[in-house]
């Protein structure tokens, strides 16, 4: 059997890729990561990090793949880990596995792995070729990335909105501006993260429940979250309600009514304490750097339009998934984002777009921060 090509390292490595994907929203605070096993040019074995983090990609690909792993190439889409933590390290499964090749597609950024788990691989014996889907890698991970160098997650804000970029009448009617199948795709992208947050605000008029309710994905829905300076939240809540089912995190003042906060805590809810900014909210700052601390690597924000305005004005945005139905409210309509201070054009939040389609009768446009 030939050796494999460039094109092959990238097509298997693409395997990966799409493999890891699977982890994202489910595998935190660990990245979401793929492993192929490739002998003789035919996929032997193939993983991804399990819910959870672990087992990680490599130790599921390895166990597929049993005694032919032997003289197989691995495709990993990040950096073997390289120390002990809840699992042995990758990199010691990989050669006893006998693996004679391993490519990967970027380093690992932890500083307990970051270069040590390739090092480990060449000292015994096995080839190594970095870079191969390393700019998808970083994407697929970036909020792995800016968690471990930033101290907070990817921040993804999701609207859904008239043409004119309103969420509801003047008399704050909002159900249905979009289709089902933007709401539907909006369902996935709550899949796809580990958190989804909302203000009080937003969480006191609709009431949502926040999960994810596509079929056989209930078990995605992410951690929700509410900025929640004062603990205004209704008791009686569907948020509040469901927290034992699903996670529910509050963020609020130090200084937050004590008795309030014992029995929210009585009902399942998880408080973090933020210290406010200089209006009195809570610092949009300071809660993103909570949520990292507490493992949390992609936060998608689904309104409302104050805290979307916070989140803009501080740079904290760093995906912008846009729904936009084929219809006009008007200026006397809510609009989807609140003023946030733009006196002269070099202010403008600025993002580039990375596509543009059909979502039934409306429109799904993605953007990426222009700096990323």
């Amino acid at each position: 059997m030939s050796a494999p090509t460039e094109e092959d390292d990238r097509r298997f490595m693409n395997t990966a890729l799409g493999l890891a994907r699977r982890g994202l929203g489910s595998v935190w605070p660990n990245p979401a990561v793929g492993c192929v096993l490739v002998r003789d040019g035919t996929v032997v074995g193939r993983g991804w990090t399990q819910p959870g983090g672990r087992p990680h990609a490599e130790t599921e690909a390895l166990a597929r793949a049993g005694s032919r792993a032997r003289g197989a190439t691995a495709y990993v889409s990040l950096e073997p880990c390289d120390h002990h933590g809840q699992t042995p390290p990758c990199t010691d499964a990989l050669i006893a596995a006998g693996v004679a090749r391993c490519v990967v597609a970027c380093e690992d950024p932890d500083p307990r792995v970051s270069g040590t788990g390739l090092a480990h691989l060449r000292a015994a014996g096995i080839a190594v070729t970095t870079g191969v889907g390393a700019a998808q890698a970083r994407s697929l991970n970036h909020g792995f990335f800016l968690r471990l160098a930033h101290d907070r997650p990817l921040v993804t804000l999701k609207l859904a909105t008239s043409l004119d970029g309103r969420v509801a009448t003047h008399r704050g009617l909002s159900q249905w501006i979009t289709g089902d199948t933007a709401r539907a795709w909006g369902h996935g992208l709550r899949a796809r993260h580990d958190a989804i947050m909302v203000g009080h605000g937003t969480a006191q008029t609709d009431d949502p429940e926040l999960t994810c309710r596509l079929p056989g994905l209930g078990s995605r829905s992410p951690v929700r979250v509410v900025a929640d300076s004062r603990l205004q939240l209704s008791l009686t809540s569907r948020l509040v309600q469901g927290a034992r089912r699903v996670p529910l995190w509050l963020c609020c003042r130090p200084d937050a009514d004590h008795a309030r906060a014992q029995v929210f805590a009585q009902c399942g809810v998880s408080l973090l304490r933020i210290a406010p900014d200089p209006s009195g909210s809570i610092d949009v700052r300071l809660t993103l750097a909570a949520l990292a601390r507490q493992g949390i690597t992609r936060v998608l924000v689904e309104g409302g339009s104050r805290l979307a305005g916070s989140l803009l004005r501080t740079g904290l945005v760093d995906r912008l998934e846009w729904f936009r139905a084929p219809c006009l409210i008007g200026s006397d309509g809510i609009a989807a984002v609140a003023a946030f201070g733009v006196d002269s054009l070099d202010l403008m939040a600025r993002f580039d777009c990375l596509g543009i389609r059909r979502a039934g009768e409306d429109l799904w446009e993605s953007f990426a921060r222009k700096d990323i």
